[in-house]
């Protein structure tokens, strides 16, 4: 029995082993939630608010460092400074721990980004003590790598009489922050704290490792053990023989990006030939390690960033008219793909029908594929699905593209085009579920074995019988009100294959809000607002923008005031304080798409003022009309403080001219 039993944990203890890294056989999609500089449409906040929007659709969303940094003005967070302190450019831990919170019960996963090659000092050696569950943590400048910086930091460390590490960096060298020597016991004791607290504290579910060139990847596999994360990816910047050695050197207990995927589809655009998707091997081509594979077109390191060329690698961003081929190929592969912020949010509705395509299909993270035609100037290739299923991509010139026999064409745009073996045996439509700003028409395609197959559907929710309204294989219904769309085949007088769509139609409604400021804490005695955003409305004609003088007195204290207009969904507003000078000002706020109430604080950052957001301790959004001398304002505001300029269309409670309506 003991024998038994010593089997059985050893059995599981693989088994738990093996589960670490990257799963097999994992269908899911990763969301990078940033780009570079994204303060506003990264802000915890506004990537909440989306949860609903991407559920069924994300399942990963990766997100920027969020750790404090010693710079308070923005930054994007890879010089960490704080392990144990989360309020970043990106918002506050409570915000943090809410997005995380909301992204776990729709279903998605948050990932970290993690940081731990090099770590920011309060000058050469000074690292920060953290205390975290009692225990005490901070790194020693014994911790620091002997090589560090090309020698400049040992020559610092001599003058000042201060030892380092006895050891030289394990990897490449980083001369932006210190390079911790993670063969220190002190740095495998914090980073494994760390590690603990971002998954079992903060609720994180997988790490992003940055600049894992910079230490040896035996460590990654030690921090993912402390941790017990199963989802890890690392950012290897290299070849696939290199990268996969590293993969190995983790004993597979962390994937990696593949950049050869990225360089295959920039070299296939940028050489007009497409037959480069098959002939520049990637990660993703190695059955071995395909497993391992996290593919990505474009990131953050790789877009244009407005610096010259070459650096950051910025000559190799996808641009138009190739963004959504680019992303078609992408999502219809093997590999776990990875998607970009700025790409989600110009074709969201585009990328949600391939992912819906690439989930019909049953397309894993360990799919085998093959090429079905290649040439310069397209190319068509399928992955294998469950259930015998296969999607094929096309990119390229798509004129030339062909429907092979045993497929049926389900979508298709600008270079690209899907194609869905017969036998997935299902009603497609093609467009995904949400709300509309208007009414559209759907596409109903019969995916089917059987050439006659015809096509049944309601739009009440109800399943679709034989005698439902029935129409023949490319016929399109008009959705012009909120419904449950129901499609399914109708073969030898038998429903099959049922697809079910949520539609809801909802024209975005302009509205207005206001940022108040509070000047208290620094005395100043006039103010300008300088702003800038999506929308040409909300943004100053010149720095330093316009001088306030409206005011609104809300609980006892008295605030500069400025009404904003959102005009569409992805409207958000930046903002810059100062005195009507322009100096002193204050650090950039940026993100703000709904009323707001911040106080210029006393604390500087780089000879900037830092800004409180109190907006939460205000008790609520409707307050006292403002001192303004275009007389009485006659509008209507709901209960978050938006004004509207006539009475609202939707139920709510409302307030104007100082009194309450329940609109139902």
């Amino acid at each position: 029995m003991k024998k038994f039993l010593s089997l059985f944990v050893a059995l599981i203890t693989t088994i738990n082993i093996q589960a670490q890294g990257w799963p097999a056989q994992y269908g899911g999609v990763i969301l990078q939630g940033f780009s570079w500089d994204s303060y506003d449409y990264s802000q915890w906040t506004i990537l909440e608010s989306q949860a609903t929007d991407m559920k069924g659709f994300i399942d990963f969303v990766w997100v920027p460092q969020s750790g404090k940094c010693l710079e308070t003005t923005q930054v994007m967070g890879y010089m960490p400074y704080y392990y144990f302190r989360h309020d970043s450019s990106f918002g506050t831990e409570t915000e943090l721990r809410s997005m995380i919170k909301t992204f776990k019960e729709n279903g998605i996963m948050t990932m970290a980004d993690v940081v731990v090659n090099h770590h920011q000092t309060d000058g050469w050696f000074d690292f920060p003590a953290e205390t975290y569950n009692g225990v005490t943590y901070q790194f020693m400048s014994t911790d620091i790598c002997k090589n560090d910086d090309g020698g400049n930091t040992l020559k610092q460390a001599n003058a000042q009489s201060v030892s380092l590490s006895p050891n030289n960096d394990e990897g490449e060298d980083f001369s932006g922050g210190r390079d911790l020597d993670h063969k220190s016991e002190n740095v495998q004791r914090i980073v494994k704290a760390y590690v603990k607290y971002l998954k079992d504290d903060l609720g994180y579910e997988g790490f992003r490792y940055d600049m894992v060139k910079g230490f040896d990847a035996s460590h990654v596999a030690d921090y993912n053990d402390a941790a017990g994360i199963e989802y890890s990816v690392g950012e290897h910047w290299s070849s696939v023989s290199e990268t996969s050695s590293w993969i190995k050197a983790t004993d597979y207990k962390s994937a990696a990006f593949d950049f050869q995927f990225h360089y295959a589809m920039t070299n296939a655009i940028k050489q007009s030939n497409w037959q480069q998707l098959n002939n520049h091997k990637t990660l993703m081509h190695d059955a071995d390690f395909r497993r391992y594979a996290v593919t990505f077109v474009e990131n953050h390191d790789i877009q244009d960033r407005g610096v010259p060329d070459g650096q950051y690698n910025t000559k190799d961003p996808i641009a138009e008219p190739y963004i959504l081929a680019a992303n078609a190929y992408l999502l219809a592969m093997p590999g776990t793909p990875c998607i970009f912020q700025p790409h989600w949010r110009a074709y969201e509705q585009e990328l949600k029908s391939m992912i819906e395509a690439r989930k019909l299909a049953g397309i894993t993270n360990t799919s085998d594929f093959g090429s079905y035609l290649s040439n310069t100037a397209y190319c068509q290739t399928f992955a294998k699905g469950e259930d015998n299923k296969r999607l094929m991509v096309a990119v390229g010139d798509e004129t030339k593209f062909s429907v092979p026999n045993n497929y049926t064409r389900i979508l298709g745009g600008s270079h690209y085009a899907y194609f869905l073996t017969k036998n997935a045996e299902t009603a497609w439509t093609n467009k995904p579920s949400g709300t509309y700003g208007e009414a559209f028409d759907v596409t109903l395609t019969a995916v089917s074995e059987d050439a006659n197959a015809k096509l049944v559907y309601t739009l009440d929710g109800t399943d679709p019988k034989a005698n439902s309204t029935q129409v023949n294989s490319g016929a399109t219904v008009r959705i012009d009100k909120a419904c449950t769309l129901k499609a399914a085949l109708l073969t030898g007088g038998k429903v099959t294959g049922l697809t079910t769509k949520e539609y809801a139609i909802k024209a975005f409604e302009p509205y207005s809000f206001k940022v108040y400021v509070s000047t208290d804490h620094v005395g100043w005695k006039d103010i300008n607002f300088y702003s800038w955003g999506t929308n040409s409305k909300n943004s100053s004609a010149k720095w330093p923008g316009d001088k306030i003088t409206t005011t609104e007195t809300v609980n006892g204290k008295t605030w500069y005031c400025k009404e904003y207009y959102i005009d569409s969904k992805n409207d958000l507003v930046n903002f810059v304080f100062s005195t009507g000078s322009g100096s002193p000002q204050t650090v950039d706020k940026t993100g703000i798409n709904k009323t707001a109430y911040l106080e210029i604080s006393t604390t500087m950052s780089n000879g900037k003022y830092t800004i409180n957001d109190v907006t939460k301790d205000m008790t609520t959004g409707i307050h006292a009309t403002a001192i303004d001398t275009s007389g009485n304002d006659n509008g209507w505001y709901d209960i978050n403080g938006r004004r509207y300029n006539k009475r609202p269309a939707n139920r709510g409670l409302y307030i104007h001219q100082g009194k309450k309506y329940v609109i139902n």
